[in-house]
């Protein structure tokens, strides 16, 4: 495991923070149906980042979380290490780690997980999901003109 799955909701749950309008808070029971992640566990782990300073939290009906500070601000690296520590860049003296060609690997996580931010995980959702868009139309129109050809 490169993570924990603990890191890993906390990535999902901040890119999809990212994704909503300035001043406004999600209830971490709505973040948790979109991203198909267990809500208890999810609330756990926003209620433990809030207390680390990377959420704001706020509660009653309009309450929720948002990020205290800027997507582009926030390294995927900085949500591992809040939540599993210094346990991925220790791993390299142990573990699979020690043959020489995982070194390698285990670099290139590190330097992506360090030049990544949580804007740029948005960004990428963004693109993808105008992508798939843009292919469901394509797709639908296709269907649509070969009923219309079938018609004639």
């Amino acid at each position: 495991m490169i993570y924990s799955r603990s890191a890993e909701y906390a990535i999902r749950s901040f890119v999809y923070l990212a994704r909503i309008p300035d001043g406004k808070f999600a209830m971490a029971r709505h973040i948790a149906e979109e991203e198909k992640i267990p809500a208890h566990f999810l609330a756990k782990i926003l209620q433990e980042l809030a207390r680390k300073g990377l959420l704001r939290s706020n509660k009653g009906p309009s309450g929720g979380f948002s990020l205290r500070v800027p997507a582009s601000q926030i390294k995927l690296l900085d949500l591992v290490e809040a939540l599993d520590g210094q346990a991925l860049a220790e791993s390299l003296n142990h573990g699979p780690w020690i043959l020489d060609s995982w070194k390698d690997l285990h670099s290139r996580i590190m330097d992506y997980l360090e030049c990544n931010t949580i804007a740029d995980g948005a960004k990428a959702v963004e693109h993808k999901k105008a992508v798939e868009q843009k292919k469901f139309a394509a797709e639908k129109s296709k269907r649509s003109r070969r009923a219309s050809n079938k018609k004639s």
